[in-house]
């Protein structure tokens, strides 16, 4: 776990497989991916046109409350509050974003814990979906209705 209270959660996955089920949108793929430190499964949906991936390509994950680089948690609601993401995409501050290939804005809209010390978390980014699942430990800190970034980069 990241030392910024921002950071839901970190590791670096592999991806063992892309459109298991086939491919049903043209501009989407959805990924299966394995974590290399908390031995946990992934399964998201991502816009392959915008970052491609093939299988067994690596790539660092990062699920954060906020943009900001600093301690300081931002206001989940855009509206309300100084920081939002508007002020990072017009450059104002530096952000997570800047360090990252993708990114992604969701809310958790589902906590699974039904198998004891393994749950699921899922999230939707619009549309484009996400199922983390692992050992309670790592995803603690997600609760239904809040919202995330998803940050990626290639490793």
């Amino acid at each position: 776990m990241d030392k910024r209270e921002n950071i839901l959660f970190t590791d670096t996955f592999e991806v063992k497989d892309i459109n298991k089920g086939g491919k049903v949108f043209d501009r989407v793929s959805r990924i299966d991916g394995r974590s290399q430190t908390h031995d946990m499964s992934l399964v998201l949906d991502i816009n392959s046109e915008l970052y491609p991936v093939d299988a067994g390509d690596r790539f660092k994950l990062t699920l954060a409350s906020s943009l900001s680089t600093g301690d300081s948690k931002e206001q989940a609601s855009f509206g309300k509050g100084e920081a939002n993401w508007r002020s990072y995409i017009n450059g104002d501050e530096r952000s997570l974003a800047d360090d990252y290939d993708y990114v992604m804005f969701g809310r958790v809209y589902r906590y699974d814990d039904a198998s004891g010390s393994k749950v699921s978390a899922f999230v939707s980014f619009g549309g484009l979906l996400m199922c983390l699942e692992g050992d309670i430990r790592h995803l603690q800190n997600f609760v239904v209705g809040d919202t995330l970034y998803l940050l990626m980069k290639s490793i």
